[in-house]
């Protein structure tokens, strides 16, 4: 277990995502958590549990080490200018989650020389299972190891450069929604085609699970695994070429470029 304290600046959806996924992993002890919000009510779940929560931002960050800041873009950098009297560069190891805002701007927010993250995780923290992108100008292997154990605790990490963190928050983080909406379509197919909604559900929920899991354990291209269940004149080559005709992979693929430019502006 963790001996880090930990304060979660701004626990909307993502944050408490990350909360609820330390919470079952019990990787940090839980008086150790701190969580931010103006609106304690959504909160107040968490506290029983032994998460401490308030909506005095500097409070929550006087004792802690690690600050996740979960703030939207458009108010993080200022929320940073009013903390910034209270944050201190020998002790305070800064992760900002906001999509679009440069490390240079974080700092020149804060005035001050602080070892300062961008990482990107997505909402399946909520299950330990977020993919978690991370990126900083800090070389100090004691420090990356403390953000990356932080998210390790509710997935998995990867590190990359920061010109990329806007892609991985496409294909991570937005990409929760597009895998969403991918399984709900294959839900309404099953139900179509004669299934009741809850035993399509479990078909197809475990269907894509599986379809994951043989790509990381066994590491091989899609279209490998692909040629395997396309027979000739079989329904699955069918069924793929339907879709292609109604241009389901660049559907996709111009959508992602859409958030992405989306971000960029």
């Amino acid at each position: 277990m963790n001996s880090e304290k930990v304060a979660i600046i701004g626990a909307g959806n993502l944050g408490k995502s990350i909360i609820q996924g330390l919470i079952d992993t019990k990787t940090y002890p839980l008086e150790n958590i701190t969580a931010t919000k103006r609106n304690l009510k959504n909160l107040e779940h968490f506290e029983k549990l032994g998460v401490k929560i308030t909506s005095d931002n500097s409070a929550a960050i006087k004792d802690a080490e690690l600050i996740i800041v979960a703030l939207k873009p458009h108010n993080i950098l200022g929320v940073l200018a009013e903390l910034a009297p209270h944050i201190n560069p020998e002790k305070h190891i800064l992760v900002s989650l906001a999509t679009g805002i440069s490390i240079k701007q974080i700092r020149e927010s804060i005035g001050k020389n602080l070892p300062i993250y961008r990482a990107m995780p997505n909402t399946a923290a909520d299950v330990q299972e977020s993919v978690t992108c991370i990126c900083s100008e800090d070389y100090n292997m004691e420090r990356n190891e403390k953000v990356k154990s932080f998210f390790n605790a509710i997935g998995s990490t990867i590190q990359i450069n920061e010109d990329l963190m806007e892609a991985a928050t496409v294909i991570g983080a937005c990409g929760i929604a597009y895998v969403l909406r991918f399984i709900r379509a294959m839900i309404q197919g099953g139900i179509e085609i004669g299934f009741d909604a809850n035993t399509a559900s479990k078909i197809v929920t475990q269907t894509v699970k599986g379809a994951s899991e043989l790509l990381i354990q066994r590491e091989q291209h899609p279209e490998y695994e692909i040629d395997k269940v396309t027979t000739p004149k079989g329904c699955t080559i069918a069924g793929l070429n339907e879709m292609e005709h109604n241009g389901f992979s660049s559907a996709l693929i111009k959508g992602i470029v859409t958030s992405y430019k989306k971000i960029e502006k």
